[in-house]
C-alpha cells in the first residue's frame, strides 16, 4: 500500500495498525483500545516454560527467526545462546527491518538490550519505515528502556519516513491509566538536546499530538514555562 508523502503516519497507527509489525507471526491490530492490549501483554506473561522451550524447538532450525523471537519474548539465555554459537545474529532482521533490538525494545526487555548491544547490534537500526528501537520503545511507552537507549548512544531527535520523532510518538499514547506513558514523556521533555519543535510530515509538532490525543500534554506546557522562566530572567 502507498501514501502520500504529507500522510499523517500518527492516523496510519490508529487506521492501518493491522499492517505495522509487531511481531514474527503476528500483526498488531490498532484499533484494540488499552483494556484489550493489557489482557494480550497479561495473556503472553502467563504461558509456561514448557510452552516456549516447545516454541524454541520448533525454530531451532531458523536461528535468524528464533533470535528475534527470543528478543521480543525475554528469553536472555536463548539470546546469548544464539549470539555465542553466531554474533552476526545481532544484526539479522524481519521482512519489515525489525532487529532483535528493536523486538526487545517495544517489548520492554531492558536486560535483553544491554545483550545486543554488547554483543555488538547498532543502538540506531532503522525499519523500512525509519523507525529506530528508541521510536519503537517509546511507542509502547517501556520507560527503562528508552533511558537505557538513550545512555547508550540513541538518537533523540531521529525521525522516521513520516517524520516522527521518539517524542511524537510518546506525545501519541492515549492511555492515562499506565503510569509510564507520562514517565517515558518526562524523560524526553528532560533531555537537554532534544528538538521538540519538529514537525512530522503532517506538519504536526510532538506538542500539538499530545494536545490532540493524549491527557499529557500539561507536561508539555511545565516544559515551555521553565523556558519562559529561564528567558525572562
Amino acid at each position: 500500500m502507498e501514501f502520500p508523502e504529507d500522510f499523517n503516519q500518527l492516523e496510519l497507527l490508529n487506521t492501518h495498525g493491522h499492517l505495522i509489525p509487531r511481531g514474527a507471526s503476528s500483526l498488531w491490530s490498532g484499533s484494540k483500545n488499552n483494556e484489550e492490549e493489557e489482557e494480550e501483554e497479561e495473556e503472553e506473561e502467563d504461558h509456561s516454560e514448557e510452552w516456549y522451550l516447545e516454541k524454541e524447538e520448533t525454530l531451532k532450525d531458523k536461528p535468524a527467526e528464533l533470535i528475534l523471537w527470543a528478543a521480543e519474548n525475554n528469553r536472555l539465555s536463548t539470546v546469548h545462546r544464539l549470539l555465542t554459537a553466531d554474533p552476526l545474529l545481532v544484526h539479522c532482521c524481519d521482512e519489515d527491518g525489525y532487529t532483535p533490538l528493536h523486538r526487545a525494545a517495544y517489548s520492554g526487555h531492558v536486560d535483553v538490550v544491554s545483550a545486543l548491544l554488547t554483543a555488538g547490534s547498532k543502538v540506531n537500526p532503522r525499519t523500512i519505515d525509519g523507525w529506530t528501537p528508541l521510536h519503537s520503545a517509546c511507542r509502547w511507552s517501556r520507560v527503562t528502556v528508552v533511558s537505557f537507549l538513550l545512555q547508550h548512544g540513541a538518537e533523540l531527535n531521529a525521525q522516521t519516513n513520516g517524520g516522527l520523532t521518539p517524542l511524537h510518538l510518546a506525545a501519541s499514547h492515549t492511555s492515562s491509566t499506565k503510569t509510564d506513558s507520562a514517565h517515558t514523556l518526562e524523560l524526553l521533555l528532560s533531555q537537554r538536546h532534544l528538538k521538540p519543535g519538529l514537525h512530522s510530515s503532517s506538519m504536526e509538532t510532538a506538542s500539538e499530538v499530545a494536545r490532540r490525543s493524549g491527557p499529557h500534554h500539561f507536561l508539555f506546557e511545565m516544559v515551555e514555562d521553565c523556558v519562559n522562566v529561564v528567558a525572562v530572567s
